[in-house]
């Protein structure tokens, strides 16, 4: 007659882990073993995993939680997502698993499957997969004065915020809160044990340095429900590891917007300075979408601030070309630009001409105006009476003196067109330094932080 048959299916269900145990002959049982599977029997004959392990249903059971990170496995930024590799220690006391050591030979523990015995639905309440959460099939610790300790591998993703303003000098902080999913404070109180996870058997990442992982309890409310809901966060603090981005990324990025101000210097005959400026403006450009690609939207001022440079240095290059190439018709250079920029600026930054000492700017110049010729000395008028008269020579004078005009009028003409493309010089030379200086100052701070 089966068991099946006499036992009511009440008591069925409670002796349903120890029918699937396979028998085990007494002869192959050592004394210690003979000792463990009548333990065992006794602990579970009525025994159930459904309810909560407590004497008085009005007792909070306490359920202590240690944490101890073995891998960063990987920081999805962009998606704003932590996996992680943990180790998770549970521990309470279980009012219906307590033997007197004496009784069974001395025997003080054992370890069972965690499936026979109550465990606490502690999960992730930040967490970010979408598959339901699977308890690991390890053994549990049972101790003779029923305290329980389950210790057990899990992957964890979890939600954290990101905040990459400060890319690649950022640091993070990604919290991991455990809780029960059902119970209350009043049935089931969870703890930390110590002030933080363990680090002991962390294995270092390449990426981010670990600054430590504080554990914080907390008791809260939620909408769902009018009960007080204990937790346990631990905050995993993180720094990047700036290096590698410095070499791949930041320090291309920094020689490339040192180039912008060069267009300054660039000869304007050369045909190259637009197009100098649109390439680093196009380099800055592929930098900024290469981030945009694996960072979530954040406000990066370095980018930003050497972009706008870029385009304003641009923009001045257009300007000052179309000074270099105002034609002779152009209009003089106004008294006070000749007096301040081709005078004192043009002194202080060394732009002169060839064969012109540093230091000093070549006094301006009056056009000349035509002289007529002078009649005073010409040959009288009237019918010329002598020999070799000069009269003739009249007409050639005059055209003399037109051909001088002209030799005047395109002289000034030049220098005009001169003064302009001197005054784009100076311009150059004067956007040159503004422009350098402030790229350096840009870089070095972005540089700094790396220090």
């Amino acid at each position: 007659m089966s068991i099946e048959s006499v036992m009511p299916s009440s008591h069925l269900i409670l002796w349903r882990p120890l029918l699937l145990l396979p028998p085990i002959p007494p002869k192959c049982l050592g004394a210690e073993g003979r000792l463990a599977h009548k333990l065992f029997r006794d602990l579970f004959a009525n025994y159930t995993s459904a309810l909560r392990p407590v004497a008085d249903t009005d007792q909070a059971l306490n359920v202590t939680l240690e944490v101890t990170l073995s891998q960063i496995i990987d920081m999805d930024e962009r998606n704003q997502v932590l996996t992680l590799y943990l180790w998770i220690r549970q521990e309470w006391t279980d009012a219906y698993l307590r033997w007197d050591p004496d009784t069974y030979g001395g025997l003080d523990a054992i370890r069972i499957p965690s499936s026979l015995v109550w465990r606490p639905d502690i999960v992730l309440y930040n967490k970010a997969d979408a598959q339901a959460p699977a308890s690991a099939s390890t053994n549990v610790v049972l101790r003779h004065d029923g305290a329980v300790r389950w210790d057990a591998p899990a992957i964890t993703r979890s939600s954290c915020r990101v905040d990459v303003s400060a890319f690649p000098f950022d640091a993070q902080g990604c919290g991991l809160t455990f809780g029960s999913w059902t119970h209350g404070g009043h049935q089931l109180d969870v703890g930390p044990l110590g002030g933080a996870a363990s680090l002991a058997d962390f294995v270092e990442n390449v990426e981010w340095r670990v600054l430590g992982m504080p554990a914080r309890r907390r008791v809260l409310t939620y909408g769902c429900c009018s009960e007080l809901y204990p937790d346990v966060t631990f905050t995993l603090l993180l720094r990047r590891r700036a290096a590698a981005y410095v070499c791949n990324l930041l320090l291309p990025c920094v020689l490339t917007s040192l180039l912008a101000p060069l267009a300054f210097h660039l000869p304007v005959d050369s045909g190259e300075k637009v197009s100098l400026s649109v390439t680093v403006l196009l380099a800055l450009t592929v930098f900024q979408l290469i981030l945009a690609e694996s960072m979530p939207p954040a406000e990066r001022k370095y980018y930003m601030a050497t972009m706008t440079m870029v385009t304003f240095s641009t923009a001045l290059t257009i300007l000052i070309m179309n000074l270099h190439y105002c034609g002779p018709s152009a209009r003089p250079v106004p008294a006070w630009a000749r007096a301040l920029l081709l005078g004192r600026l043009a002194r202080g930054l060394c732009v002169r001409e060839r064969g012109e000492p540093c230091g000093q700017s070549r006094p301006p110049e009056s056009s000349p105006s035509p002289q007529p010729p002078d009649r005073g000395t010409g040959p009288p008028a009237g019918p010329c009476r002598e020999p070799r008269c000069l009269c003739r020579q009249e007409a050639l004078l005059r055209h003399v003196a037109t051909i001088t005009n002209t030799f005047h009028s395109h002289r000034a003409a030049q220098r005009r067109h001169e003064d302009w493309k001197r005054l784009a010089r100076v311009m150059d030379r004067f956007f040159l330094g503004i422009f350098f200086s402030m790229a350096l100052v840009m870089s070095l701070l972005v540089l700094v932080q790396a220090l």
